[in-house]
């Protein structure tokens, strides 16, 4: 009985550090996540080349494909301006060891720098992250748009 004890108490002392280090990693990634969206929002270079990883995949809900240098410079000196980006849904989880998915929907509107109506998106998105030299980078993107509310009924 004595050793069932002990036994049990080492499983709930070893989940419960083991909940304890994903709160930690998570908010970590969380936190690089919130400075992307700053950057972006900002539409500061410097900051979005620290968050972007090198080997950036960013695949919009439209199709087209960026690498890191091509979506810095989209959106720094692209046609729209982020206003806001809401998240609805943001969901962490860790896959292995210094790479954590991010998957919800979210919200974005953004105004083109010409003028003309606001444009919103509601998308659903995976995205990962991966440490990068004790650093979280963003490292990929995929999103689709969800129809509009009208269509769901």
């Amino acid at each position: 009985m004595k050793n069932l004890l002990r036994l049990l108490a080492f499983v709930a002392f070893t989940a419960t550090a083991a909940l304890a280090a994903d709160a930690k990693l998570i908010a970590a990634v969380r936190a690089a996540d919130d400075e992307r969206i700053a950057a972006t929002k900002a539409g500061d270079r410097a900051r979005l080349e620290a968050s972007y990883s090198d080997e950036l995949h960013y695949a919009h809900s439209s199709g087209k494909v960026d690498n890191k240098a091509s979506q810095i410079d989209g959106i720094v000196n692209g046609g729209n301006i982020y206003e806001r980006i809401e998240y609805k849904d943001r969901n962490f989880v860790p896959i292995a060891p210094g790479i954590v998915l991010m998957k919800g929907r979210a919200i974005f509107t953004m105004q083109p720098k010409a003028g003309g109506a606001k444009v919103i998106n509601d998308l659903n998105y995976l995205a990962v992250w991966r440490e990068e030299k004790g650093k979280w980078r963003f490292l990929a993107w995929q999103s689709c748009k969800n129809p509009p509310a009208d269509a769901k009924k």
